[in-house]
């Protein structure tokens, strides 16, 4: 016995106190382990909500142009705030997407970046053109290794219940540039029938459709008139409109933007996770936009999708509500 533990020994012992291992106690009542109370949501703010998720877009650049300072934010919010998990609405590796699942720039834009406990949840990720620049099936692959990066294929479905009995919400993730590729027409035509057959033969408790893309149908940033924008909406905005999308989210411009143009569907950008772009203000179909840093926020029940632009202050700069 080392000499500070023996005198620490007697002087309890001259106090009348007993000195008993607490392991020899465990084994003693035959306790194999040790349980305790989870602590980490205790502190986080409550609402009646059932589903809870960000957005972020448009994000890799070695946390580079306030990517750190928009992924701590998230961290910040996960930890006040419910969180299901995370969507990444593509572009999520600058300049040129990754060219396996062993390249430094999982490590050097995604895992060292989104390090919050918070974010150790679910993403769900899909494509943005600089993805396509090398080997897009990188990303597919590496949710064999991620516990947390999820992206089962180039396109696909994730449905989430709403509580019991209260139907769910249906997220659709798409592919959208191979349909900026005149070449690539087949592969696009197999993706649009795919969409349309998921869209037409939804389960019936589905209470909000949402379809998540890279290139948006409409923007009032720099991309308001181009091949991108118009050529999106030529392929999917008469789609939305057939199936009564509730929801189109994607990124590709650079900012923070809630578009409301005729027809039935609400379309979100969140591609402020870094580098920024301008927007212009004024234009009939914009109900909000921003060229700041930050993502969104979305707390969805089977009556309410409710939506928070958040910056890299931590401040909600922008909210809307939509219900049923």
């Amino acid at each position: 016995m080392k000499r500070r533990d023996f005198v620490r020994s007697t002087a309890l012992t001259a106090l009348g106190a007993t000195i008993v291992s607490p392991l020899a106690t465990l084994a003693d009542n035959n306790v194999t382990h040790l349980e305790s109370d989870d602590l980490t949501h205790q502190d986080k703010i409550a609402d009646d909500y059932a589903l809870h998720f960000m957005a972020i877009g448009d994000w890799g650049r070695n946390g580079e142009y306030d990517q750190v300072e928009v992924a701590k934010q998230m961290g910040l919010w996960g930890a006040a705030h419910a969180n299901d998990f995370v969507i990444s609405v593509g572009d999520n590796f600058y300049p040129k997407g990754v060219i396996s699942e062993q390249d430094p720039l999982w490590h050097y834009s995604f895992e060292n970046i989104y390090t919050a406990h918070s974010l150790q949840c679910d993403w769900f990720p899909i494509l943005g053109n600089h993805d396509y620049m090398t080997d897009p099936d990188a990303q597919i692959r590496y949710s064999k290794i991620s516990r947390r990066w999820n992206m089962p294929a180039r396109y696909y479905t994730k449905q989430v219940a709403l509580g019991k009995d209260k139907g769910k919400a249906l997220f659709i993730m798409i592919d959208t540039d191979p349909m900026m590729h005149e070449a690539l027409q087949p592969q696009v035509q197999t993706q649009m029938a795919w969409l349309k057959d998921t869209l037409k033969n939804a389960p019936a408790d589905v209470k909000w459709k949402i379809v998540v893309g890279h290139h948006p149908c409409y923007t009032v940033g720099p991309r308001i008139k181009n091949y991108d924008t118009l050529t999106a909406r030529k392929m999917l905005a008469s789609v939305f409109e057939e199936y009564k999308v509730d929801v189109y989210l994607s990124g590709h411009d650079h900012s923070l933007q809630h578009l409301k143009p005729e027809g039935f569907t609400h379309q979100f950008i969140s591609g402020a996770g870094s580098e920024l772009t301008d927007v212009t203000a004024g234009i009939p179909y914009s109900r909000f936009q921003a060229s700041q840093h930050g993502f969104m926020y979305f707390s969805v029940d089977a009556n309410r999708f409710n939506v928070k632009a958040i910056n890299k202050e931590g401040a909600v700069i922008y909210q809307t509500e939509l219900t049923k």
